[in-house]
């Protein structure tokens, strides 16, 4: 009993999936999404991060865009999620289908990630151009590659659970980026340099450990740890977690 309980969860979180899945490439907004990432990854990496001129056979210059581009991008990418089906009336036949709330939240969320995921994977020539030009550390390209991952999911997830409040995909945009920046700039040196002589030191401790950045960095570092991929998976459990309660609560709106 318990293998079949397991065995249709999967079922239907893979069914959400499939469809919302098709859905990006059904219209052009995917295919403009992952253009403008590729487009905007190569002129901040070559240009802004100046490449060529640092002469380092790594991928910094490219990784450390990463967080900015996902400030903005990922944004317009989640708001959708939910405040479409809310504005269109369609959320309530949708979740008449034989399914728990939260089977729908995570297809609907692993759908998004993974096409974040192949606009992520589509930046395999900037990999391939390292390697032709030096000898790079390839494990440490890959954990940037996994760190900038799990950072999309945890975008994505506060993304679709602001988006899961709101009717307006304007709203939900504007909001998700707000959030998203204060987590992104939470340990940078300009804000906990702020904090510095009124804020008691186990605030500015909490504060900085709460960086997408930070963590973001550590992994690109090529060191695994573990506190720095919980901290991302913790982001994404806890924002899906509320993601189900908002629309369980918003769903007769």
């Amino acid at each position: 009993m318990t293998n079949k309980h397991g065995f249709r969860i999967v079922r239907n979180i893979l069914t959400i999936f499939r469809r919302e899945f098709a859905s990006y490439f059904a219209a052009p907004l995917a295919y403009v999404f992952i253009v403008i990432f590729l487009v905007l990854a190569g002129v901040l990496t070559f240009f802004g991060g100046s490449f060529f001129e640092r002469g380092q056979d790594d991928l910094r210059s490219f990784f450390n865009f990463h967080p900015w581009l996902y400030l903005v991008l990922i944004p317009a990418l989640s708001m959708r999620l939910w405040a479409e089906e809310r504005k269109s009336g369609t959320i309530e036949l949708f979740l008449t289908l034989p399914i728990r709330m939260i089977e729908a939240v995570i297809g609907k969320f692993l759908a998004a990630w993974c096409f974040a995921g192949i606009a992520l994977a589509l930046t395999f020539p900037f990999w391939l151009t390292v390697n032709y030009l030096g000898h790079p550390d390839n494990g440490v390209i890959l954990a940037s590659y996994l760190g900038s991952f799990l950072m999309a999911g945890a975008f994505l997830a506060i993304g679709a659970c602001v988006s899961a409040a709101t009717k307006n995909q304007v709203i939900a945009f504007v909001i998700t980026a707000a959030l998203a920046f204060v987590l992104t700039v939470s340990g940078t040196p300009v804000l906990l340099g702020m904090m510095q002589g009124w804020a008691p030191e186990p605030l500015i401790r909490a504060v900085a450990a709460m960086s997408f950045i930070g963590h973001f960095t550590a992994i690109g570092r090529g060191v695994l740890d573990l506190r720095d991929v919980a901290y991302f998976a913790s982001i994404i459990v806890a924002f899906l977690c509320a993601n189900a309660i908002v629309v369980d609560l918003t769903k007769a709106d």
